[in-house]
Parts: C-alpha cells; sequence; structure tokens
C-alpha cells in the first residue's frame, strides 16, 4: 500500500523499477550506535550513528530527528526545573491541556518522567508507561456545591470500626474551634466549599484533600480545610495536602503550613503541622527560583505549559548529516565554523577528572586506539581549533553502544524507570560548575589530532 501511494504522488516518468526495489527494503544492512537514553550530551557531539545503504539511511532521517529531538527538548527542560527544584520537592507534570496534540501530551509526560519529574496528571500515560499519577481535585468540584445539605452521603464509619458519624456535623463542630484558633470569623468560610470538602472526605477518608483558593484561602479554604481534616482525624483518618493555585504561592505556603503547626499544636495532632502543600499555577523556572529566594513551605509542585511546550527554546536542532560515504569521509562546508560537520565514522570517549567528573568529550576516528587513563593527550578544542591542547584523563568511558545491527536489536532497551535513574546520575556526574543553569561554565569538546588533520585535508581539499 504505501508503494502504491508513492507511485500515485511520484511524477509519471518515475521508473518502474525503483518501486520494485522500494518493495524489498529492509533494515538488515542496518547499524545504529547511539549514547545511551538518560546521558548527557553536549553540543556537536554525534550521539547516533547509523551506517547502512545511502536510500535507507536517508529514509530514517526524518523519523530518527522526530524521535529524538521532542524527547531531548522535554527530557531536558524537565531536568532544568529538578535542578531548580532541589532533590526534596515532588514534582508532578500537568500539561494534557496546553500541549500540542494529543501525542505530544503522551510525549511530554513520558519524557518529563524521563527528566526528574516524579509523577504525571496523564492517566493514559500512567496506563501505557507506568509513570506515578497524582492530582487534586478541582475548583469546578468545589464550586459545584451551595451547602451541607447537598452532600450525600455524608455518615462516614470511624476507621478503627464502629457506627457511622455525621461527617458534615463533626466538621462544623470542629469549623469553630479551628476559627477560634486562627482568628477568623466562621460566618466568611464558604458553606459550598466545606460541602465540597466534606463530601470528598466521605469519598475519600485516606486520600483527602484540599484546593484552598477557590474562594478565599484564609479566611476560606484554610479553616474548611483543617475542619474537615480535624473531624476525620478523630476518626482515625489523616489529610495528605492541600493544593494553591493563585497568588504569592510563597508567602501563602508559609502562612499555611503556620496555621497547620499552630492546629497541630492546639490540638494535639502532632503530624498536622506536616501536611504537604502543593502548588500550581504557570509554574516557570523564575517561579521555582523566586521560591528558593524567599523561602517557602511548598512540598509539591505541579508544572504544566512551561514544561510540555518549552517556551524558553521551543525546539531543539538536533541534525542528521553524511559523513562518509563508500568508505570516504565527506565534510559539508560552510563559512560558520561551527555549523562544519566533523567527517569520518567517529568513536565518542568522556574523558573524567580525579574528582569523577567528566571534563571533556574526544571525538576519534573509529579506527584509532582508544585512549588509556592517565596517558596524556594532544586535542582541539572545537571553536579553538588552530590550538593544541594537552589533557591527562583519569578516567576514559567509550560512550556509544551498538543497538542495532543486522536488522536484530542487539542490546536490551533500558525501562523508563532505568532511563530515568540513569539521567539523574548523569547530571550529578557533572561539574558544579557545568551543571549550573546560570551562565555555566563551557563544556569542551575536542577531537583528536589524527581526525584534525582529516578535517583540514578535506577542508582544504574542497
Amino acid at each position: 500500500a504505501d508503494v502504491a501511494y508513492l507511485r500515485s504522488v511520484l511524477p509519471s516518468t518515475t521508473d518502474d523499477a525503483f518501486f520494485d526495489y522500494l518493495a524489498t527494503l529492509d533494515a538488515s544492512e542496518v547499524t545504529v550506535t547511539a549514547i545511551p537514553e538518560g546521558s548527557v550530551v553536549f553540543a556537536r557531539v554525534p550521539f547516533l550513528q547509523v551506517k547502512g545503504p545511502l536510500l535507507v539511511v536517508q529514509l530514517l532521517e526524518t523519523t530518527l530527528l522526530c524521535l529524538v529531538n521532542y524527547a531531548s527538548l522535554v527530557a531536558t527542560n524537565a531536568a532544568r526545573f529538578r535542578l531548580l527544584a532541589g532533590p526534596d520537592v515532588k514534582l508532578i507534570e500537568m500539561g494534557l491541556r496546553r500541549a500540542q496534540g494529543p501525542d505530544g501530551a503522551l510525549s511530554a509526560s513520558k519524557y518529563s518522567y524521563i527528566g526528574g519529574f516524579d509523577c504525571t496528571s496523564n492517566i493514559l500515560a500512567g496506563k501505557l508507561y507506568g509513570i506515578p499519577v497524582r492530582g487534586t481535585i478541582a475548583h469546578s468540584f468545589v464550586m459545584s456545591f451551595r451547602c451541607l445539605e447537598e452532600v450525600q452521603p455524608r455518615e462516614l464509619p470511624p476507621q478503627a470500626g464502629g457506627d457511622p458519624v455525621d461527617l458534615a456535623a463533626l466538621a462544623v463542630s470542629w469549623l469553630q474551634r479551628v476559627c477560634d484558633l486562627l482568628q477568623t470569623p466562621p460566618g466568611k468560610a464558604n458553606q459550598g466549599e466545606l460541602a465540597a470538602f466534606v463530601s470528598y472526605a466521605v469519598t475519600y477518608p485516606c486520600d483527602f484533600q484540599g484546593l484552598l483558593d477557590t474562594y478565599c484561602v484564609r479566611r476560606s479554604g484554610l479553616p474548611n480545610f483543617c475542619a474537615v481534616a480535624l473531624a476525620l482525624h478523630q476518626l482515625g483518618y489523616q489529610a495528605i495536602g492541600v493544593r494553591l493555585d493563585s497568588g504569592d504561592l510563597a508567602q501563602q505556603s508559609k502562612e499555611i503550613r503556620g496555621a497547620f503547626r499552630a492546629c497541630g499544636a492546639h490540638f494535639q495532632v502532632p503530624w498536622f503541622g506536616t501536611i504537604p502543600i502543593a502548588v500550581s499555577n504557570d509554574i516557570s523556572e523564575q517561579s521555582l527560583e523566586e521560591f528558593r529566594r524567599e523561602g517557602s513551605e511548598i512540598n509539591m509542585i505541579g508544572i504544566g505549559t512551561n514544561l510540555v511546550t518549552c517556551p524558553l527554546q521551543p525546539s531543539l536542532g538536533c541534525v542528521y548529516k553524511l559523513v562518509e560515504v563508500n568508505g570516504s569521509p565527506c565534510l559539508k562546508l560552510t563559512e560558520d565554523e561551527e555549523k562544519m560537520t566533523i567527517p569520518g565514522m567517529k568513536t565518542i570517549y568522556r574523558l573524567y577528572d580525579a574528582a569523577g567528573h567528566p571534563f571533556m568529550d574526544l571525538m576519534a576516528l573509529e579506527e584509532e586506539p582508544s585512549p588509556s587513563a592517565g596517558q596524556e593527550l594532544e586535542v582541539h578544542v572545537l571553536g579553538q581549533l588552530g590550538e593544541t591542547t594537552k589533557v591527562i584523563p583519569t578516567t576514559v568511558e567509550p560512550l556509544h553502544r551498538t543497538y542495532f545491527k543486522d536488522g536484530q536489536v542487539c542490546e536490551p532497551l533500558p525501562s523508563l524507570p532505568e532511563v530515568r535513574t540513569h539521567a539523574q546520575v548523569s547530571l550529578n556526574l557533572l561539574s558544579p560548575a557545568h551543571r549550573r543553569l546560570h551562565e555555566p561554565q563551557s563544556y569542551p569538546v575536542a577531537m583528536t589530532e589524527r581526525l584534525h588533520r582529516l578535517f583540514l585535508e578535506l577542508r582544504q581539499g574542497s
């Protein structure tokens, strides 16, 4: 069917033998080597190398770039958020509503998990990929209630067993005590919001959480949540968290934490002061920097638009270039040295210093002997090709592995959690100077003396 379609759209003068050839295509002569998924890769380093018949590998170009570009972009964006948030804050991917279609949304869920996010609000991504799923109640749920009389059912048995208790009435009794403690007027607490919290708590007594900013956080959302959470506690249950979705999130988190601690101390409920606080609302890298600068009591952050759409860099410019044909290295020339290709089939090595940090990636021709740890190397750093640099690596790591050969996958592909773990390990190996997000120290990529000579010969010959 594919060949028939191509015949219908290509010029009528196309030779029939070409279509016969297309019908015989297979991948048995293709070999793919690559840097493992989840690795840190630097600019100009060839992280994927494809060998095979020219027509076949040309057909693979667009597909491979499509699979690689967005994946690397989102995983990198997610990794930046993880670095800014620190290791202890939970990150939820929640970009489904703003993603570029359902396929883009699923891809974003998968690749943000690789980059370091803990969970997703996209249930289909959880089903397909095994990513942990998390979410909170919606403003529309809270707004759909008007009064406590609408709560049905309203009775909840104690966790230890016994007769069911009217949770709505119990929450009302707690509301007065909470308002007295927090010095807020009980009459300002929205009754529809309290009804929504009670209804949710009756349905999910072991997973009760509150969305505090549908109306007023301090006068309504906070006291209503505390009242329902304390009523649940009286019956043997423990609330699992709250979410904020507007306003000064860092400042509000500190005020809410103070209220939780006050309730915990006054009502002798020790765990109350540690109730997790989640935030959302167009969170960006700048938001996380402000949280850190101002100090906050935030435990979980939901990020959507600025994660899945990557507004700081909407696309990643990975390219797919011919470097050798019929055994002859080739070079794409341009006046911009940064856009010149590096000729020949290559092996990539990562060089480590005595502290265990990578300090340089080295490109060598495939037939060259591997560099050795402790051996002095003369290399040419990209951007400074006219100069020779001498380095002595403590450790040398070959980066490329062969994943596909003779029509078969020849190395077991890692699971999603394994890729995610590898990504975090790779990032943590970087020196702080290379890992920082603002004005990072440039990471050098170099070529061996032999590769450099080939590069010069081809450039001069052309």
